[in-house]
């Protein structure tokens, strides 16, 4: 099997043997940003028990809000599939983009133009500086791995991801995909 580097579009999927970390057990992180000086990515897999509406009340709208990661928990961050409707959106992989004018997002809101099918709401986000990632990919704490469609990330059930991503990387990993999360479970 090829070690994949850390780039964009890819996906940190934590080791199993990450247990007692609340932000990164079992958790499916998107990198959305990758460079010598550091890394930023998402936490796609877990949901928090706010609504976007609860954030954000003139916006009236049930939309999930997910944990980005420790990094700026008091900040909203969006990951999407629309660039041609989001002005100022970052391409992170073929047709996955995050970011951009936040003024058109309320609108499109507002006016029912786009749905929680094709866009992620974030509180924070998962940062690395220069070569933490790295430190932390050395001593087996994430797997590097691609996903097949970009574009369905944000459509991914969430509660599964983590599983499924252990079934797909086969071996001891499958035995994992059916472990309680919490061991003393067992």
């Amino acid at each position: 099997m090829i070690a994949l580097k850390p780039a964009k579009g890819l996906l940190l999927v934590a080791e199993p043997s990450i247990i007692g970390d609340a932000s990164f057990n079992r958790s499916v992180v998107l990198i959305a940003e990758h460079s010598e000086t550091g890394s930023i990515g998402f936490i796609l897999n877990k949901v928090l028990d706010f609504t976007l509406k609860e954030l954000i009340p003139e916006l009236n709208k049930n939309f999930k809000i997910y944990n980005g990661g420790p990094v700026e928990q008091d900040n909203l961050y969006f990951i999407h599939k629309v660039p041609d409707l989001i002005p100022e959106s970052i391409e992170i992989a073929n047709g996955i983009y995050w970011g951009g004018n936040f003024d058109a997002v309320k609108e499109l809101i507002l006016q029912d133009l786009i749905s929680e099918k094709q866009i992620r709401f974030f509180l924070g986000y998962s940062g690395w500086d220069g070569t933490q990632l790295k430190e932390e990919l050395n001593s087996n704490a994430w797997i590097i791995t691609t996903h097949q469609d970009a574009k369905d990330i944000i459509e991914r059930p969430y509660r599964s991801f983590w599983k499924d991503k252990m079934r797909e990387l086969g071996g001891d990993y499958m035995l994992w995909s059916n472990a309680p999360e919490n061991p003393s479970y067992n």
